[in-house]
């Protein structure tokens, strides 16, 4: 069963969602305050989080951080701060997406599974992405064949999308909309040019003869492959007779 964790210090409204979402058969843990949402969240590691940002002591501005320290999990915001500039900063803080107090209840179903449904295994510190590749997040680096890659934060948060949709296009589209948030599609070249340069450092820390995981589908996007099985040809059996 899915594990969702809901961090909102409104009793009736975490009561009303965790009732919502377990309807839906999610299995559901509940937060009243930031200190409580992060020691649920490395304890039981969900699939999604929900975080309310007004929380007392430890607000959700710091839980989102903090998050982002270790995780890259799917975070659904849900706030009754509404402005164009809360909804902004929560994005580029590592929310993936920002749903503003009071909402309907399908809406809120249907932008959980669409989280859910678009986002691949998810990545703790500590833990491999798959191949080479292993995500610092709390340096916002990279190890690529054991080498740190220090990124900006543009090119951590699209080398982090790109990994968590591993095997599947992401146009660029989506990655201006999620990386940059811009939905207005003008910046394409961006997403082209910040690819060529995420490129070149994994090829300088890889080397010649590393897999390029990074592979550009014309006309669409671009997409994370890993490196294919090695397999026994022919050399290899000669080389071992």
């Amino acid at each position: 069963m899915t594990r969702l964790l809901v961090v909102e210090d409104d009793p009736d409204l975490a009561l009303a969602l965790r009732v919502l979402l377990a309807r839906r058969g999610y299995e559901v843990s509940v937060a009243a305050d930031g200190r409580e949402g992060l020691r649920l969240l490395f304890a039981e590691r969900p699939a999604l989080m929900l975080l309310d940002l007004l929380l007392p002591g430890l607000d959700g501005w710091e839980v989102l951080d903090r998050t982002r320290d270790m995780s890259d999990l799917p975070v659904l915001v849900l706030s009754g701060l509404g402005d164009v500039d809360d909804r902004v900063r929560a994005l580029r803080s590592g929310a993936d997406d920002y749903l503003v107090k009071p909402f309907a209840h399908a809406e809120l179903l249907a932008r959980v599974e669409a989280l859910l449904r678009r986002s691949g295994p998810r990545q703790w510190a500590g833990e491999p992405a798959g191949d080479d590749l292993l995500l610092v997040p709390e340096r916002r680096a990279a190890l690529w064949h054991g080498t740190e890659i220090r990124l900006s934060d543009i090119e951590y948060r699209l080398l982090q999308v790109l990994v968590r949709n591993r095997g599947r296009v992401v146009t660029t589209e989506q990655l201006l909309e999620r990386v940059w948030d811009d939905t207005t599609a003008l910046g394409r070249d961006r997403v082209k040019f910040a690819v060529l340069r995420l490129r070149r450092k994994l090829r300088a820390a890889g080397g010649p003869s590393a897999h390029d995981p990074l592979e550009a589908v014309r006309g669409l996007g671009y997409r994370y492959e890993s490196a294919p099985a090695r397999t026994t040809g022919a050399s290899d059996r000669g080389a071992n007779a």
